[in-house]
């Protein structure tokens, strides 16, 4: 299992709106450069965040984009999923078939079940971190995720 770049580079130009201090939305060339990011690549990745809801736009020479809601109200989980992540999609037996028509597992498969299951714990941890959580450093990161029961609230 992987993340697709879609779902990395999307999340990553998320984050940059999130992490925007001003009051003004955060453009296109702006997101792209924090990136490394072609501004054609990140418009592509914005539109599909504003059509998820999870961005607002604004048009003209003080356009760009902002979050639609607060940080802490924008899942990890709803992040990847917006950019057309999962996985294990409920398709994913269909495009698996060997090379028969229909899969020779259908009516009970050990392997679907242990996808299904990833899949459920990656999802529950992914909805339990906000967008507001990933405002820490990778070691404070680390550290909140690896604690039993992680808070919803940044150390202070």
């Amino acid at each position: 299992m992987h993340l697709m770049a879609q779902e990395e580079y999307g999340f990553r130009c998320l984050l940059q709106v999130a992490q925007h201090e001003g009051s003004e939305p955060l453009t296109i060339p702006a997101i792209a450069d924090r990136e490394g990011l072609s501004p054609e690549y990140t418009a592509k990745l914005m539109r599909a965040l504003r059509r998820a809801g999870l961005v607002t736009s604004t048009r003209g020479a003080a356009g760009g984009y902002q979050l639609a809601r607060p940080a802490t109200d924008i899942n990890a989980w709803e992040v990847i999923r917006s950019l057309g992540g999962t996985f294990f999609p409920d398709e994913f037996c269909d495009t698996h078939p060997g090379q028969l028509r229909n899969c020779v597992h259908t009516t009970s498969c050990a392997i679907r079940g242990l996808w299904s299951v990833v899949e459920s714990s990656v999802r529950s941890v992914l909805e339990k971190v906000t967008l507001a959580d990933l405002k820490r450093d990778e070691r404070a990161m680390v550290i909140w995720l690896e604690t039993p029961e992680p808070s919803a609230s940044l150390p202070s």
